[in-house]
């Protein structure tokens, strides 16, 4: 089965922690995990790994992506550089296809008015309240959120936007996503069954 991308947003200071459980897996399952750059040119994580991206986000289009993850980054805060990608993540939702941001990533689309109408979190709903949007409201204080298509999540959940980007995808359902889950969240050893069960 040919599986259509999955493209992974990459900046300057990208929070690299945030989408390793996610990406990890998703390779696994047989998708090809394509990364975003504002330009082509080389960007550096937060924690200093040097990644050539493999297109611009002008390139980046809806009907060629299963999914645009969106990692967080000091940028989401301090300037407007990376506000093409909240547009791109608004046109993504508009096409139907699902969008997955997490930490500074959900105040960039907060600002773009992506999460007005859907339920959502974030780190907490006052860095969200912050950005001046209008969907308080929506806000949800849990792990990980999922509206349609949209994945939120909060600085200090990767294994939870994992959990929900792998449902979303169909990677894992059922009781194999929560044994992942509980393998990868609480270290629970009798989850190891169950997923080699379902190898």
């Amino acid at each position: 089965m040919i599986r259509k991308a999955v493209h992974l947003a990459v900046y300057d200071a990208y929070a690299d922690w945030e989408t390793g459980y996610a990406t990890a897996y998703l390779a696994r399952a047989g998708y090809d995990i394509r990364t975003v750059g504002p330009t082509t040119d080389p960007v550096r994580s937060i924690g200093g790994l040097r990644v050539q991206p493999d297109l611009a986000l002008d390139a980046v289009r809806p009907e060629d992506c299963a999914l645009l993850i969106l990692p967080g980054a000091d940028l989401w805060d301090t300037t407007d550089d990376l506000a093409p990608f909240a547009r791109k993540a608004r046109e993504f939702l508009a096409a139907g296809v699902p969008v997955a941001a997490i930490c500074g990533a959900t105040a960039g689309l907060a600002r773009e008015g992506v999460l007005d109408d859907r339920a959502h979190t974030s780190a907490v709903s006052f860095y969200l309240a912050a950005t001046g949007y209008g969907g308080g409201e929506r806000y949800v204080d849990t792990d990980a959120v999922t509206d349609g298509p949209l994945i939120t999540a909060g600085p200090t959940e990767p294994v939870a936007f994992a959990r929900e980007i792998l449902g979303l995808l169909g990677v894992y359902e059922g009781e194999v996503l929560d044994a992942w889950y509980r393998l990868f969240h609480d270290s629970d050893a009798s989850a190891y069954e169950v997923l080699e069960k379902a190898r």
